[in-house]
């Protein structure tokens, strides 16, 4: 992710922000420049001072639910955004504890979107014709208290269902506390379960299925069975040796989806470092693989080793700073070798493509 500034008053501002906390101008994200605008209103459109203009704009049409910030030209045929367009279900927003966390999920699906588009991965809508177009589905637990059927995040042939559930972040910590999990937010289920997606287009349609099996092993392995097996015994010894985690081993399908989601929250959150301009370089020691400036587009970046190379160090030194803090690490995971060959192996198949 970027940094991004008001062009009305120079405030640093967040990807999230609809107004300017100084100069109060609305602001608003235009994803074909990548860039968070000022606006302001011209008659039934907008124009933007990060744009030509010439140009007219208007915001989403989830943007009067206060569910999105992103806008499309004026002229289009489109009420929803390029990321609002992959919606096909959400939760009945006229319940407010719905509508409220159906807007985080959109926030965390629109941070998705940011990094698929800047990767240049096809995005293909259902309007579009294509046979397994990428959509979503935010759905509602049943009202009934003990209903058996409960909705369960997941992909099916393009269609990824998130459940509303994974909103309620006390919801989301009792689960993976339950599960025994490091890490669980709304971003990481979307990057997981759109790597399910990238799977199939990718890898699958891409013709890659031997090199694929050769690195994460055999997908024809029956998954329910694996997955059933993986929640009664647990990861097998060692695993942290071949694995991003635990749960990767269940299933070469699941190993990729999580190796990918692991490779989106990488190149991401190097960005971010970058346009800090962040160095680390640790006061007590002369190690150079302790050592990293983040000063490189790593969405654009030609090799795996770049980027692992540079991350090393900066997790270590993040992981410092929120235990400093009494936080948990923010990335509590161990990079073997094989996992870095896998990610290394999403990074070409991404930009392969």
């Amino acid at each position: 992710m970027k940094l991004f500034k008001c062009q009305h008053c120079g405030q640093m501002i967040y990807f999230e922000n609809v107004r300017c906390e100084n100069c109060g101008f609305r602001l608003g994200y235009l994803p074909d420049n990548g860039v968070m605008s000022a606006v302001w209103e011209d008659g039934p459109s907008w124009i933007a001072a990060a744009a030509d203009p010439q140009d007219r704009y208007r915001f989403c049409a989830n943007w009067e639910a206060y569910a999105c910030n992103w806008m499309l030209p004026a002229g289009g045929s489109h009420a929803l955004c390029a990321a609002c367009q992959h919606n096909r279900k959400i939760p009945d927003i006229s319940d407010p504890e719905k509508h409220r966390l159906w807007q985080k999920l959109e926030l965390a699906k629109r941070r998705l979107f940011y990094g698929l588009i800047k990767l240049g991965l096809p995005m293909p809508t259902e309007e579009g014709g294509d046979p397994e177009p990428l959509m979503f589905e935010f759905l509602a637990d049943p009202a009934e208290p003990n209903a058996e059927t409960k909705v369960t995040t997941g992909h099916a042939n393009g269609l990824i269902t998130i459940s509303l559930a994974e909103a309620d972040d006390a919801e989301r910590e009792r689960t993976r506390t339950n599960l025994g999990e490091p890490y669980r937010t709304l971003l990481g289920h979307f990057r997981h379960e759109v790597g399910h997606y990238y799977w199939d287009r990718l890898v699958r349609d891409g013709g890659r299925l031997d090199e694929f099996r050769a690195l994460f092993g055999d997908e024809r392995r029956d998954y329910a069975e694996a997955l059933k097996h993986h929640y009664e015994t647990g990861a097998p010894p060692g695993w942290q040796n071949e694995f991003v985690t635990a749960y990767a081993t269940s299933h070469p399908w699941e190993d990729w989806a999580e190796t990918w989601a692991h490779y989106l929250h990488i190149v991401d959150t190097l960005e971010m470092a970058a346009a800090f301009g962040i160095t680390v370089k640790p006061e007590v020691s002369d190690d150079p693989d302790l050592e990293a400036s983040v000063d490189f587009d790593s969405y654009r970046a030609r090799h795996i080793d770049v980027l692992i190379e540079t991350w090393l160090p900066l997790a270590y030194a993040v992981n410092s700073l929120n235990r400093s803090m009494g936080q948990p690490d923010l990335y509590p995971f161990v990079l073997a070798p094989r996992t870095i060959e896998k990610l290394g192996y999403i990074h070409q198949v991404i930009h392969a493509k």
